[in-house]
Formats: structure tokens, sequence, C-alpha cells
């Protein structure tokens, strides 16, 4: 009786439960700006940290230099939860605008993204058919091929959110087609490295003190006459040379020290 009392005492205490708690002020925690930018300045640092501990690997590519000048400005293809250290490997000095989802999950990668001076532009451009874009998502269209057209590369998640993993959309098609400028695929792994099982994407958090490889996989064009079934096709060559450069890039640090 007297532990039953107890438990419901504490049952009734005004605080709750450490759980209920919580539920009480993520909300709050979560709309904070003072709150995001402390984590997301925490989240870039341990960024910097894996780029600058994980060794390049002989045998990735080589992208500062101009070595992809002739592709220049492009549009670098990336696969969700495979793209976190894109930031941190880019080339400083040279502009990049990404495309960053509308979720309020993904503010904070647009702000972290900002932190290494690449602009963000909110929207979703991975549906299956052109003709299904939202507003949101034609509108981002648009900013990227005016971005291309003023020499920016742009960077854009190829798969659709939620979707098939490592299986791109027509968004990233549509704009190569629109904007005459190549596609192309780009892949980051570590040696060191923890996989998400539960997440639909099978997130990797890269991790510090290992190796690291960089790969850019064939270039995709797109006509600017291109019909549905040829962007059908170009959309399974993105989805082929991504998924190849993916492969090699897990080859190399895999491989032998």
């Amino acid at each position: 009786m007297k532990g039953s009392a107890t438990r419901s005492a504490v049952g009734r205490h005004p605080g709750g439960t450490p759980k209920t708690l919580w539920r009480k002020i993520r909300e709050p925690l979560a709309q904070s700006r003072f709150v995001k930018n402390i984590i997301v300045g925490l989240l870039a640092q341990f960024v910097r940290l894996v780029r600058l501990t994980n060794r390049v690997v002989d045998g990735s590519a080589k992208i500062s230099g101009g070595a992809y000048a002739e592709f220049e400005p492009g549009i670098i293809a990336l696969w969700h939860g495979q793209h976190l250290l894109t930031p941190a490997y880019y080339p400083k000095g040279r502009p990049l605008v990404a495309m960053v989802s509308r979720s309020a999950d993904a503010e904070l990668n647009a702000l972290m993204i900002e932190k290494f001076g690449i602009e963000a532009v909110r929207g979703s451009g991975g549906r299956d058919s052109s003709r299904h874009l939202d507003k949101g998502g034609a509108k981002a269209l648009i900013a990227l091929k005016k971005s291309l057209t003023a020499g920016k590369n742009v960077a854009m998640i190829a798969d659709i959110p939620h979707g098939t993993p490592r299986d791109a959309g027509l968004g990233i098609v549509l704009l190569a087609r629109l904007s005459g400028r190549p596609i192309l695929p780009a892949a980051i792994a570590t040696s060191r490295r923890k996989v998400l099982e539960k997440s639909w994407d099978k997130t990797t958090i890269n991790l510090p003190f290992g190796r690291s490889s960089i790969i850019v996989g064939a270039p995709v064009f797109v006509p600017a006459d291109a019909d549905e079934a040829e962007m059908e096709r170009k959309r399974q060559e993105v989805t082929a040379s991504l998924n190849a450069a993916t492969a090699e890039a897990y080859r190399l640090v895999d491989g032998p020290k």
C-alpha cells in the first residue's frame, strides 16, 4: 500500500515525468533561434573536424585547381543521407548554391551550409514528374537555373524525400534540361562511420580520425528538346552514375590502408 501511494504521489508531481517535461519544452526549443545557432555551430565544427582528421586517399577526384572547369557551372548531384560532409569538402572561393527542403527539420541544414558560405534555396525538386512540381519546388528550380546562368555551381539531392532511396527523381534532370548544364554525380565517404539503419535513407554519420574519399562520376547531359522517354532515360543514367560513384567512394576507403 505504501509503495502504491508513493507511486501515485510521483505521478501527481507538478513537473511530471522527465519524458513529459521534455515534450513540453521540445517545441519551444526547436523554435528558438538561439538554440538553433548553438546546434548548427556545434555541427559545423564537428564536420570540420571530420574533414581535417580524415586523409583523402589516393584515387579520389581532384576537385580543386580547376579540374572540372569544363563542366562548370554544373549541377552537383548527391544522395540523401550521404551528403553531410559536402560543405566541408567543397573548394573554398567557388560559389555554390544548394537546394534544401522546405521542411522544418531541414532548416538546420540550411543554417549549417550557410556557415560554410554556401547559399541555400528552399524547395523540393525531386518529384516523379515535372508536371507535379509544387509551387515551392518550381520556384526553387527557377532560382537554381538563375544561379547557373550567373556562373555558380548548384547542389541538389537527387532522390526524392521519403521515396525510394538512391533512385533519382526527375527534378534534377529537369534542371539540367532547362539550364543546359551537366549533372555531376558526387560522393564522399569515410572509413569510420555510423549508419543509422532505421532511417529511410540509411543516413551515414561520418566520424573523425580515418580516411576519406571523393568521387565525381560520369557527367550526365540532358538535351534541351528531351521528351518524356528521354527524360526517363537520363533519370536512370543519373541513378546509375551516382550509385557507381558512391560504390567507388566506399571501395576506396574500405580497401587496404
